[in-house]
């Protein structure tokens, strides 16, 4: 069974509730074992037992929230060495832009062995049904992808 691991930080409750609808579209691939993360608890032990990684995070002052750029600092040098080529996929929660954090995440990530699987999704403002929904489609989006072996 292959396994998708969505790592998340969240200060304000939003990246959290994202992350769970995430979370949710990913379970309806029912082949698929998921876990749910929290960003300072999540290292390279977990990204080495998941064949996929889904990071929520959010963008604070322009720029990647800092426990999840953390998580990027933890797990850099170690990934590297193992050699984890994982498919990924980015979901960024921002108050208006999110351009920043998104540049931020896919620069640090190009740096490892991860191979992007989806386009990076940019959720604005206070978090709405319009979110959630966004936050599902990717991943069932990206479970669906990686059961079925396309990345």
């Amino acid at each position: 069974m292959k396994s998708l691991l969505i790592v998340y930080h969240s200060q304000s409750g939003t990246c959290a509730r994202l992350a769970c609808a995430v979370r949710k579209g990913a379970i309806k691939e029912v082949s698929l074992q998921v876990t749910l993360m929290r960003a300072w608890d999540a290292g390279v032990r977990q990204m080495a037992a998941a064949d996929g990684l889904l990071l929520v995070a959010a963008e604070n002052s322009g720029t990647l929230s800092g426990t999840m750029k953390d998580f990027f600092d933890r797990t850099l040098y170690p990934s590297i060495r193992r050699e984890l080529v994982l498919p990924y996929a980015l979901l960024i929660s921002a108050g208006n832009d999110g351009r920043g954090a998104r540049a931020q995440a896919e620069r640090i990530a190009s740096g490892y062995p991860l191979v992007r699987a989806a386009e990076t999704v940019i959720v604005r403002g206070e978090y709405s049904s319009v979110q959630a929904q966004a936050a599902t489609e990717l991943g069932e989006a990206f479970a669906t992808g990686l059961s079925m072996g396309i990345f």
